[in-house]
Order: structure tokens, then C-alpha cells, then sequence
């Protein structure tokens, strides 16, 4: 799973790097303490994290990232793209 991530990031264009530089851990990001973390919420500690971006880190669809999720995302992003 954390492969198709990782390769969603890299075709969608995500730097990476700002990524991996901009990531803070799971509650800093959740800032309205709901247990998950929204587009709008991620947007604000990466800017360029686009919405596609996002869905593809939406494993379960339900339009947060669960702790699960988050991490799976920070970790691809972390990992250098071939």
C-alpha cells in the first residue's frame, strides 16, 4: 500500500522534499482534535499538498487520514522517490 502512495505523490508532482521538511506529527496537524486530519487541515502544514495527493492517502475513503493513513503518507513522502 505505502508503494502506491508513493508513486501517487511522485506522478501528482509533490515535492517530496518540502514534504518531508514541512511534516509535523499526527496532533499538531489535527487541529480541530476530531481524530482525523482533513484536506484543509494538511493543506495548512503542506501547501502543496494537492487533493489527489490526499485521496490517494485516503485509503478508506472516508475524506480524512486516519493516524494509520497519516503515517503511511509522512513515511512515503520521507522515502526517496526512484
Amino acid at each position: 500500500m505505502k508503494k502506491i502512495i508513493l508513486s501517487s505523490l511522485v506522478v501528482l508532482g509533490l515535492s517530496t522534499a518540502a514534504f518531508a521538511q514541512a511534516a509535523t506529527d499526527f496532533a499538531s496537524v489535527d487541529t480541530d482534535t476530531s481524530g482525523g486530519i482533513s484536506l484543509a487541515e494538511a493543506q495548512v502544514a503542506w501547501p502543496d499538498l494537492t487533493e489527489e495527493a490526499f485521496t490517494a492517502a485516503d485509503t478508506d475513503g472516508n475524506g480524512e487520514l486516519s493516524v494509520a493513513e497519516y503515517d503511511a503518507l509522512v513515511a512515503a513522502s520521507a522515502a526517496p522517490a526512484n
